[in-house]
């Protein structure tokens, strides 16, 4: 065997697992979520697949090896990579709707997905160790070679899919790519004699390229877009708000909550009700100058800080650029001097923050399933209490519950607040069972001093009549950098 077209094959089969784990994670999002749970499933079952085909390859290459074989092998991965460009949607639909079991859930999904491309990949390396054997003498530099070489491939696939393909080419293009270098793979190392077999399954797969590429040419953009950032998969859709029966355009990351949306007939209030509790903060502090937004997503609330605040001025921390970018292009993204927005992390940001502001506002979310933990912890709080004036306030928007066993992440981030901030009320948006998931307010004040919460604006009156009174239970060690399970806690809440 030729060494230099089995080493190109090994290092691509290395690189085209590597795509597909990251390139999974976004397959996943919008049905189940971008948690620790599912990178875990993903990880766990595609190293028990590769475990697996490691396994069986070794047995197939002690029994017979050919290289036609190997190449019929990764040709099949290929045609189990597109299977996931069909199947994905009608499978995480049945899923989610079956089970709100999120482990259970992440790791069906995965299995049907994506364990059987990993098995078959995972009988690449020893089935091409033993097609390079010759010479026992010179065994053990062979294996290391080709093993070199398949790490080698998952290293540049790896940075290739984080750094470039998904923020540029979107998850079903990924996939479409893994085909074609699972089918150039197997070209290198398919035999002349077996010409017509080759030529079967590539005209198959080029049948079903040119099928899904033309499915999407004729997708209907205009009632819906889906595409990839560097750090989200995100879902833009019309559709009609509950309350007002008005229509709005909302843009999602999971398959639970909405991140941001707009009313479409006109773009002069606020869809989401929990976002109108930002406004408590002007009663804390009735002539703020300067505010700080983290998580701008589609920038509801900073357009409606704007509307609001005459010549004050605010800041946004996004992290992610695109998100930014769609807010423009969809979402009637203010042109303001009065606005700046900086797109990095939010704790990197807070952590280097000299400006003092009026007020802060949290709403940062990986998806419904996923919070940003550095920005949960006591250390993240601390910062935020530096950043305010002294008379400043903070609101923070949690999904969780206030009573019961799904309350935990509630518990846990109000007793951090607690430890940094002299004062902390908590509102409940909905007078709902206090034991359900739903969006919780807590308004952090740094004046120990602040007078009782008091105004006679009707919209206001309504928000401070939904101050949660209760006692709370301070039974959870508050977060920190340190230990901060905050996956955990939210996983109980689905």
């Amino acid at each position: 065997m030729k060494t230099y077209p089995l080493e190109l094959t090994v290092f691509l089969c290395g690189a085209s697992l590597m795509i597909l784990e990251l390139a999974g994670s976004r397959v996943l999002a919008p049905y189940i979520g971008t948690s620790t749970i599912v990178w875990t499933s993903l990880i766990g079952i595609i190293l028990g697949a590769l475990s697996l085909g490691y396994y069986v390859g070794g047995k197939m290459a002690d029994a017979q090896t050919r290289a036609g074989k190997l190449a019929i092998i990764i040709l099949c991965a290929a045609f189990f990579v597109l299977l996931i460009i069909l199947l994905n949607q009608p499978v995480l639909i049945f899923i989610t709707a079956a089970s709100r079991n999120i482990y259970l859930g992440a790791v069906v999904a995965t299995i049907i997905l994506f364990a059987l491309p990993s098995f078959l990949l995972g009988i690449v390396s020893p089935y091409a160790v033993r097609l390079k054997l010759n010479d026992l003498q010179t065994s053990g530099r062979a294996v290391g070679n080709l093993y070199a070489v398949s790490t080698i491939g998952s290293i540049a696939g790896t940075f290739a899919a984080g750094f470039f393909l998904i923020p540029f080419l979107g998850t079903m293009n990924i996939l479409y790519l893994i085909a074609a270098l699972l089918v150039l793979a197997s070209l290198l190392i398919f035999p002349k004699k077996f010409f017509s077999v080759r030529l079967v399954f590539i005209l198959i797969l080029l049948a079903l390229i040119i099928f899904f590429l033309v499915k999407n040419a004729h997708a209907d953009t205009t009632k819906s877009i889906d595409t990839d950032s560097q750090y989200n998969r995100i879902l833009i859709s019309r559709g009609i708000d509950p309350a007002s029966k008005r229509p709005i355009l909302r843009l999602t990351t999971d398959p639970i909550g909405t991140q941001s949306a707009m009313f479409l007939d006109r773009d002069n209030e606020l869809v989401n009700q929990y976002a109108k509790y930002y406004r408590l903060a002007d009663v804390v502090n009735p002539s703020i100058a300067s505010a700080l937004m983290i998580g701008g997503a589609a920038y509801s609330y900073p357009k409606d800080f704007l509307r609001n605040h005459g010549d004050a001025k605010i800041d946004v921390v996004e992290i992610d650029p695109e998100m930014t970018a769609l807010a423009k292009k969809y979402f009637n993204f203010p042109d303001d001097s009065r606005l700046t927005t900086y797109n990095e992390d939010a704790r990197v940001f807070l952590n280097q923050n000299q400006k003092k502001y009026g007020a802060i506002y949290v709403d940062a979310f990986t998806s419904h399933l996923s919070i940003p933990y550095q920005l949960t912890t006591v250390e993240a709080v601390q910062e935020i209490y530096n950043s305010l004036d002294d008379n400043g306030a903070a609101v923070i928007n949690l999904i969780s519950a206030l009573q019961g066993e799904q309350s935990e992440f509630f518990r846990a981030e109000l007793a951090t607040y607690k430890a940094v901030f002299p004062k902390v009320l908590v509102f409940q948006v909905y007078n709902i069972d206090s034991c359900r998931t739903q969006n919780i307010i807590i308004l952090a004040e740094k004046n120990p001093a602040a007078p009782v919460l008091q105004s006679y604006r009707a919209d206001f009156y309504t928000m401070l009549q939904n101050e949660y009174q209760v006692p709370v239970k301070n039974d959870l060690p508050i977060l920190t950098d340190d230990y901060a399970p905050v996956d955990y806690y939210t996983m109980n809440l689905f």
